[in-house]
């Protein structure tokens, strides 16, 4: 499939508070063109959780296999179970056209850029620091200790700001404002030269 009609491997980071799940919900409505990429898992699965929908399911033998062979785009240990992209998966879903979106952090970002350095890699960020620890304390869901951590956990997010091709800041009551900027950089990046050198070989064709 020529690059023209393949799709983009969009990666999406940002702290939390950030907005950044609402927004990937905005880019999943509006086309069919926007898939979003279903993580692989070694933790057993829920009662309530499908596989292939929440996760795909493996053994942790299975995905130790996985990434000696590998077939992983990018992978994390969290709590004594790994989590990660599969690369086969990833790249069936670019090659049939759809712009595959992957929210994860900045370690799997920066994995991801080595391995596939065509990624378009977004951060969102609110506003500002002070921002973002009103809204996680406006919201209710962490205690006290949670958020600390995830303020504390931002300083290193952010330090990874400059390995990234471009930064959305989601202010409050504007989000479609972000969601414009995000759609406009999708749009441009679907016409940057370097993703449209077949044009070249093709222009005097017709």
């Amino acid at each position: 499939m020529d690059n023209k009609k393949r799709g983009l491997l969009i990666v999406i980071s940002g702290p939390a508070g950030s907005g950044k799940g609402t927004l990937i919900e905005r880019l999943m409505k509006s086309s069919d063109r926007f898939a979003y990429s279903i993580s692989a898992t070694s933790r057993p699965r829920l009662a309530n959780e499908e596989d292939g929908v929440n996760y795909w399911y493996l053994t942790r033998e299975e995905f130790e296999g996985r990434i000696s062979r590998g077939e992983m785009l990018e992978y994390t240990e969290y709590c004594g179970n790994y989590y990660g992209t599969p690369l086969e998966e990833a790249v069936a879903t670019i090659e049939s056209g759809k712009h595959l979106i992957l929210e994860i952090e900045v370690d799997g970002a920066m994995q991801i850029k080595e391995r596939f350095p065509d990624a378009l890699l977004i951060m969102i960020l609110p506003p500002s620091y002070k921002k973002q620890e009103e809204r996680l304390r406006t919201r209710g869901r962490d205690t006290e200790e949670q958020i600390l951590r995830r303020l504390e956990v931002t300083k290193r997010e952010i330090a990874y700001l400059d390995n990234y091709d471009y930064v959305v800041i989601n202010h409050d009551g504007e989000m479609d404002r972000a969601a414009s900027d995000i759609f406009a950089i999708i749009h441009a990046e679907t016409l940057s030269v370097k993703r449209n050198l077949n044009i070249r070989d093709s222009f005097f064709d017709n």
